[in-house]
């Protein structure tokens, strides 16, 4: 049921299912429907799409994928974005989407890869094109298990919010930037202060003063503090705060943007230990305030720091109350960084 978001050429993606940006004709075009004919045998599925066509804005069809590695192509018309009826067109964006979703479960299909559709030629801005793609596609998961991926050929064509990014960017400047900053000065004093001909002694202070002034994970705890730590499990620990909040299983996994098969390994396992992406999207599916995130990732062996970009930008999104794991992604993708959850 994940659902995350890739550079990459959808053509080459292997899924149950991709999805092609098409026209009411279903008629082979340009962009991304041109490269999706090609690769699939264009005589082949055209002939394919020809029995099905005309079809309506918003609505979608299936077809077979033929050359592809997807066993399936959906095909699905977006809406030529019209700036004077901007309701009608989202109406008809998010339908493209929910259509194509029922397409794949009709069909028995556990993933499929979605391309931004009308954000090419049919005009619609891409950051209102994404936040209805995410919309949409998030709003069908909470009631279908379906792993979803959405496609971009170009990284630098993803558009954020720009209010979001500058409030990122600014939380960056002034936790991660400013860490590399002061280490910088703190080597440079501490160079400057030791004899130019003693290579040894420079390298060993300098592993030094990196060690010092690396992100604290805290003062060793109590001895007993820590044995009492170790009886509760991070399974048990994560059921308890489940019940604490008065959540579902069901709820924190989709709001983790995680599978049902690994929650149900993290949940049944006494020993088992998440990965630290996996870690923290449980913790930001559980809402957790930044001190609580620290207690919980400690009990899977992990820390968030300051040198880390990645860790940077959660803190930022868990500190402002920002609990949507989507938009959370949205950000870690445009800054190249790993995405949380599955």
């Amino acid at each position: 049921m994940p659902f995350t978001i890739v550079r990459q050429d959808i053509t080459k993606m292997k899924a149950d299912a991709i999805v092609n940006a098409a026209n009411t004709d279903l008629a082979m075009g340009g962009g991304v429907c041109g490269a999706i004919f090609k690769a699939a045998g264009a005589a082949q599925l055209q002939a394919a799409c020809d029995k099905l066509a005309p079809i309506k804005t918003g609505e979608a069809v299936i077809t077979p994928g033929f050359n592809l590695p997807a066993k399936f192509v959906i095909h699905a018309a977006g809406p030529v974005y019209q700036q004077w009826n901007k309701e009608q067109s989202e109406e008809q964006l998010r339908a493209s989407y929910t259509n194509s979703l029922k397409r794949a479960i009709e069909n028995k299909c556990e993933s499929i890869v979605f391309p931004l559709i009308s954000s090419g030629i049919y005009g619609y801005p891409k950051d209102a094109a994404l936040q209805v793609a995410t919309a949409a596609i998030q709003a069908f998961l909470a009631d279908h298990d379906i792993d979803v991926t959405l496609v971009v050929f170009d990284r630098s064509a993803f558009t954020v919010s720009r209010e979001l990014l500058g409030a990122v960017e600014s939380y960056i400047d002034e936790h991660y930037v400013e860490t590399h900053e002061i280490r910088r000065r703190l080597l440079d004093v501490e160079r400057e202060a030791l004899p130019k001909a003693d290579e040894g002694v420079s390298k060993y202070n300098e592993t030094l003063f990196e060690e010092m002034i690396a992100p604290s994970v805290g003062a060793p705890a109590p001895l007993d503090d820590l044995v009492g730590n170790l009886d509760e499990p991070f399974s048990k620990m994560l059921l308890r705060l489940i019940d604490a909040k008065g959540k579902t299983d069901v709820e924190i996994y989709k709001r983790a943007n995680i599978d049902r098969k690994l929650f149900s390994k993290i949940r049944t396992g006494k020993g088992y230990m998440p990965s630290k992406r996996t870690a923290i999207a449980l913790a930001v599916a559980l809402e957790l305030s930044l001190d609580e995130t620290d207690d919980f990732l400690k009990r899977a062996g992990y820390a968030l720091s300051h040198a880390v970009k990645f860790d940077v930008i959660v803190e930022y999104f868990i500190t402002n109350g920002k609990y949507d794991v989507f938009e959370i992604n949205e950000v870690l993708f445009k800054y190249d960084q790993p995405l949380l959850g599955g």
